[in-house]
């Protein structure tokens, strides 16, 4: 397939898939079908050659033997992010490429397969805002551990297989309210992880050709299959996941202050009131 957005078929994601996306959206996770599973800026030389032109702060890359539950960045593989890329099926790891918008192509590769899902996006949460795209190159049986996420997502599986186990967001179970709040100010992304939290996720294997929605803030972590994998993450923002990204500020402030606020609600519950509340202590010098 040529490598611009141009020359994709009329549309990537099928009316099925457009309908199931309209119907489950912003809250429920799904698979969906897709017909990019080969395309020329997203093979591995391409990928190589997109890793070596990023910001350094655009890539990360790790060993792919790791737990489901690790305690920070666990560091790279001794390799060069191009060796990496090049020889994913031995290397043992995982790379994901961020903001891959910062090239014209791939930004507009991200913006036309939003464009197909804009509607549905737009009816619901608001203007879409802020679209990014990550890719993500797994060595065999690769581990990407248990975390969480700002943005709604759906991954796209372009080569090999994997199986994403989603917890349910928003649930202090499985994420507490005091990590989230770490999280929005400016802490990691990763989760506690215990063996005992294993029964409330779902597993959701996708191939080529299957994508899968992630909501917000859903806890998850990969494993890939017994092939090397390349899968795409196209996502946004809302309205509505700015104020609960704002919310959790608030709700730090309030716990520093010895109360116990309660957790954000999930949509369509707007949090405007405690998001306001906090963008006006920011502006006061006081969301540290």
């Amino acid at each position: 397939m040529a490598g611009d957005a141009e020359a994709l078929p009329q549309a990537v994601f099928p009316p099925s898939s457009r309908d199931a996306f309209a119907a489950n959206y912003p809250e429920t996770p799904h698979v969906l079908r897709h017909s990019l599973e080969r395309h020329d800026l997203l093979t591995l030389d391409a990928l190589a050659k997109l890793a070596q032109a990023l910001p350094a702060g655009s890539i990360e890359y790790n060993r792919g033997d790791l737990p489901i539950g690790v305690d920070g960045k666990p560091g790279s593989n001794g390799l060069s992010i191009a060796e990496t890329i090049r020889h994913i099926a031995t290397s043992n790891s995982w790379a994901v490429l961020k903001n891959i918008e910062q090239a014209p192509a791939y930004r507009a590769l991200l913006l036309r397969l939003l464009g197909e899902l804009k509607p549905s996006i737009e009816a619901k949460t608001g203007e879409m805002l802020r679209p990014q795209g990550f890719v993500f190159i797994s060595s065999p049986d690769a581990v990407t551990p248990y975390h969480f996420d700002p943005e709604h997502n759906i991954l796209l599986q372009l080569v090999g297989r994997k199986v994403m186990t989603q917890f349910p967001a928003g649930d202090a179970a499985y994420a507490p309210d005091t990590v989230h709040e770490s999280y929005h100010s400016g802490g990691a992304r990763e989760l506690p992880w215990s063996d005992a939290l294993a029964p409330g996720g779902t597993d959701y294997p996708i191939t080529a050709g299957e994508a899968l929605f992630v909501p917000v803030m859903a806890p998850h972590f990969v494993r890939n299959g017994p092939e090397s994998s390349i899968s795409l993450s196209i996502t946004w923002r809302s309205d509505w996941s700015f104020a609960e990204a704002d919310a959790r500020g608030f709700n730090r402030l309030a716990r520093r202050a010895g109360l116990e606020p309660s957790a954000p609600g999930r949509w369509p519950a707007t949090n405007r009131g405690k998001a306001l509340a906090y963008r006006a202590a920011r502006r006061l010098g006081l969301g540290g």
